[in-house]
């Protein structure tokens, strides 16, 4: 599969434009898999704001912390490694975002509810 990749990658360093070269040559950039696991992860991020129509109730307290834990500790992952992974650390940050919006919401599901049972 990486003879695969590589030959694909040759074949396109001859259609990168000069402005580009810095870019398509950075170690984290699209010739690595620095670059593309953090463009696969904002799908993370997608399925997050799709829970935003999600009412509170059915979230996942388990997976939202899940989320925004491994969201900040690898936000600072990406500024510590080198080369700083910008993209890795841009899409981090949405996904702990995320997860922690989805467990404020759960949160004040949970304590509208105990205030609604404590008024019965």
């Amino acid at each position: 599969m990486a003879a695969i990749y590589r030959a694909i990658i040759r074949r396109a360093d001859k259609f990168v434009p000069p402005k580009m070269q810095p870019f398509w040559n950075h170690p984290a950039g699209p010739k690595t898999v620095f670059f593309w696991a953090p463009c696969f992860k904002w799908g993370l991020v997608i399925a997050g704001l799709g829970d935003l129509a999600r009412p509170a109730e059915k979230l996942s307290a388990s997976q939202s912390s899940a989320l925004a834990a491994t969201g900040l500790i690898w936000s600072r992952y990406s500024l510590v490694i080198i080369p700083k992974n910008w993209n890795l650390f841009g899409v981090n940050v949405f996904v702990a975002t995320t997860g922690l919006y989805q467990l404020s919401r759960i949160y004040k599901h949970e304590k509208q509810k105990s205030k609604a049972l404590k008024e019965t």
